[in-house]
């Protein structure tokens, strides 16, 4: 990417010297021998996704890190600060544009930069979570170790890589200001038995508003040869079906959240073509 870094965002909150990692706590396998538990929750840690969920067993928790502990500070990190931080201000000059067309005021989200774990309004997050969104504080949360786990653990390199996780978090921010999080979450109440394929939709739009900021990255000739090949190399990286099949050598469709490598891939691709929010309806029947 040609991003020229201006700076810190001023939408960026830093919090990887706070205090509060350490050690985590084990409690819990279900009917998972000590030998799978230890398995899946060091491939949680590498793919920064709740396994123990997406492969349907019931498995253990990782409790709150013990307090106390040393800040940490990278400076190794600081060009990732500072991508990310441009990336994140292109996103919502983007959004901030486009949203009154569709009868809505963008609202800024905040970046959060953690280590670990840190605590936010939808209650203690961690690192082994990967990035998240967090629709109650309207913050954003990622530790910037999982995109040396994304280079090295997934084979999905690259600084467009990096900024495709962040739009596609951003791109949940918009669901939370539409309202589509909410009427989510009421859809998934009235009918529990449908809640995973509420959750697949919800993230395939996520990826594709993801793809529509990359269209625009395209038009102001940011994006160097590759980038999108990146950004789709990291949607397929992060499939329930490759997550599965890596943890457990089989994969269960009736247990995703995210949806398949193929459909990440695919409604990225469809926002990056048509640069339209209005081409991400992936509820449509």
């Amino acid at each position: 990417m040609r991003i020229n870094p201006r700076g810190r965002s001023q939408d960026l909150e830093d919090r990887r010297g706070a205090s509060g990692g350490g050690g985590f706590g084990m409690r819990g396998a279900g009917g998972m021998g000590i030998g799978g538990f230890l398995v899946l929750l060091v491939l949680s840690v590498i793919f920064r996704q709740d396994l123990f969920s997406i492969i349907g067993g019931e498995g253990g928790v990782i409790e709150a890190p013990a307090p106390g502990a040393a800040p940490v500070q990278d400076s190794t990190e600081e060009p990732m600060v500072l991508l990310m931080s441009a990336v994140l201000d292109s996103n919502q000059a983007f959004w901030a544009r486009t949203l009154p067309q569709y009868g809505s005021q963008y609202q800024r989200a905040t970046l959060v930069l953690f280590r670990d774990a840190t605590q936010t309004a939808c209650g203690y997050g961690q690192s082994a979570a990967g990035p998240f969104y967090c629709p109650a504080d309207g913050k954003v949360y990622i530790d910037l170790s999982f995109f040396e786990e994304l280079h090295s653990r997934f084979g999905a390199p690259g600084d467009f890589a990096q900024a495709y996780v962040l739009s596609h978090e951003i791109g949940h921010h918009v669901q939370n200001v539409l309202g589509t999080s909410g009427q989510v979450q009421q859809a998934q109440q009235r009918d529990p038995r449908a809640a995973n394929d509420l959750s697949i939709r919800l993230e395939l739009q996520a990826d594709c508003y993801a793809g529509v900021w990359a269209h625009l990255a395209a038009q102001q000739g940011i994006l160097d040869p590759g980038d999108i090949e990146e950004g789709l190399n990291a949607a397929a990286a992060v499939g329930d079906d490759r997550i599965q099949r890596q943890a457990t050598g089989r994969v269960s469709p009736e247990s995703w959240t995210h949806g398949s490598s193929e459909q990440r891939m695919q409604w990225f691709r469809r926002g990056f073509e048509s640069g339209r929010p209005d081409a991400c309806d992936t509820f449509a029947r």
